[in-house]
């Protein structure tokens, strides 16, 4: 017998012991139930059967639905989203592997350094639109990483994109720091001159504008209150056009000034004498230093009367800025080597740092202009007071230094002004508050600069006499006073007696006069006593004021 046939027999024997044992298993049933009929019989059995499977049917779906929902994603996952939208196979899979990466700027950034290799730039959370100036890039960075990861990283970024530093620039967003504007610029900044700016536009800038951005818009400083500015390059590179530019805009939007001007050039500034409270075209340190006394002497003379008005509880007195601009500048700090020379270039260095450092809460700003930027050229306790710095072209990375700080290169994407293009004058890079903007100085024809320069001189006269040069100011409190009292002083501690006398509380008994002057400041802020006395600390009323506030 073969094996196909045993296998036959073999099946064969086992349906008929099936349907033995099915035979005895419904007898049994029959006469457990007392039934008469094999019919009624069968069919107990087969519904009983029926209803059986049926049961391991609704068990085995049942189980399968828990299975399901213990592996299934959560609703409004992308894993989930196929599902609830019909996707087909592919898509599901392509929703499984995660979103799109933008490959040319992930590509970009892991390379810079912007990003880890495991991150990625979205493809559906970049835009990219072309205009006149270049490619911009707007994207989010990857959760847990700011614009400020590409900001510090432009450098490589723009080796990676094939161009160099001065071609890309970013932006800082209002709504998130993941968010980046990147701007790559399709041919080297200032390759094309942009128009001058117009009487209008520079009387609605906010601050005082100085030049054009690598977009042509307007940039420019806030105010010169309180702040001075040091502008270094080489012979050649523009600065006199610069500062042109900067006094005119002065001129027409900065208001009622003073002028000081030491043209070092003798004829670099000619065109603003008009305007000038005091123009010397001069080379001769002596010219520099009596200038410089004279500054030094009006702001001493205002803080002895911002000191008067306080200590007789009188209101601030408001001064008009002055505003100090020399030409030239490292010709009035060398010395000839001789006793005498060597003397009067300490001299100068020590009334210059003053008047830099000092003169500006007595709203007195300076602006020096140089083209020899090396270590000696300014001195470096001048060079240290200035808040604004600007470097045209300079032949070294080091030479850059010297202009803009020794640790200028470790700031936040530093643009380096050795790498800018000579032949294109005028153009610089201003740091200021620790940002780096690459701009370029407007280039005014004469014909403007001389209509701004003889509107304003026909007006000045009768502008002078109305507005003195001091104005009565909103009235202070007195916890006000004593902050600026003591911040004249240069104390961080003041007895009762020494503050309740320059308050004006004429007391000779101590508990009345720290009674009067405890109701004066408020019994809120807090009193502190030092090894020698009791008195108020500077910090407690500076928190004071801060909470009326």
């Amino acid at each position: 017998m073969s094996k196909k046939d045993e296998d036959i027999a073999g099946q064969m024997l086992g349906a008929v012991g099936g349907l033995a044992v099915a035979f005895g298993v419904m007898a049994a049933i029959k006469d457990a139930l007392g039934l008469e009929s094999w019919a009624a019989t069968i069919a107990i059995v087969a519904g009983l059967l029926v209803l059986l499977g049926y049961g391991a049917w609704r068990a085995r779906k049942f189980i399968a639905r828990l299975r399901a929902g213990a592996s299934a994603p959560a609703a409004g996952s992308p894993a989930a989203a196929p599902a609830a939208t019909g996707a087909s196979p592919e898509e599901e899979e392509s929703a499984a592997a995660g979103p799109e990466a933008h490959a040319q700027l992930t590509d970009a950034l892991r390379t810079a350094g912007a990003i880890g290799r495991e991150e990625i730039i979205r493809a559906d959370e970049v835009t990219i639109t072309a205009s006149i100036d270049g490619t911009h890039f707007d994207f989010l960075m990857p959760p847990g990483k700011s614009y400020e990861e590409v900001e510090k990283r432009l450098t490589p970024l723009a080796g990676v994109l094939g161009v160099t530093r001065l071609h890309l620039t970013t932006e800082r967003s209002r709504d998130t720091d993941r968010r980046v504007r990147l701007l790559k610029l399709d041919e080297p900044p200032f390759t094309r001159p942009f128009p001058s700016p117009t009487r209008d536009e520079i009387a609605a800038f906010r601050g005082v504008a100085i030049g054009h951005s690598v977009t042509g818009e307007l940039v420019g400083i806030p105010t010169f209150d309180k702040a001075s500015m040091l502008v270094a390059g080489m012979t050649q590179m523009g600065k006199t056009t610069f500062i042109n530019g900067l006094i005119t805009c002065l001129l027409i939007a900065y208001g009622e000034f003073d002028l000081y001007l030491l043209d070092g050039k003798f004829c670099g500034l000619t065109r603003f004498e008009k305007r000038a409270a005091r123009y010397e075209s001069s080379d001769s340190p002596a010219v520099f230093e009596s200038m410089v006394d004279e500054l030094n002497a009006r702001s001493d003379s205002r803080y002895q009367q911002k000191t008067e008005a306080i200590r007789n509880r009188k209101p601030a007195p408001r001064f008009k800025p002055v505003i100090f601009i020399v030409d030239e500048a490292a010709d009035f700090f060398a010395s000839d080597e001789t006793r005498e020379g060597r003397e009067q270039a300490r001299r100068i260095t020590e009334k210059t740092r003053s008047l830099v450092s000092k003169s500006l809460e007595s709203e007195i700003s300076t602006v020096l202009m140089t083209q020899r930027p090396s270590t000696d050229a300014i001195p470096v306790k001048v060079r240290d007071q200035f808040l604004y710095r600007m470097s045209l072209y300079v032949a070294s990375t080091g030479t850059a230094r010297v202009a803009l700080g020794d640790t200028y290169f470790e700031t936040v994407a530093p643009i380096n002004p050795a790498l800018l293009n000579p032949e294109i004058k005028g153009q610089g890079v201003l740091f200021a508050h620790g940002r780096s903007t690459l701009i370029r100085g407007f280039n005014f024809s004469d014909e403007f600069i001389w209509s701004v320069v003889d509107e304003g001189a026909e007006t000045e006269p009768e502008a002078e006499a109305e507005q003195p040069e001091m104005a009565a100011v909103e009235q202070l409190s007195p916890l006000e006073t004593a902050i600026q009292l003591m911040e004249s002083a240069g104390a961080d501690f003041m007895s009762y007696a020494e503050l309740a006398a320059a308050m004006g509380i004429e007391e000779d008994d101590a508990a009345k006069r720290s009674a009067a002057l405890s109701k004066m400041l408020g019994k809120d802020v807090p009193k502190h006593r030092s090894p020698t006395a009791r008195g108020y600390r500077l910090e407690d009323l500076r928190a004071a004021v801060r909470t009326a506030a």
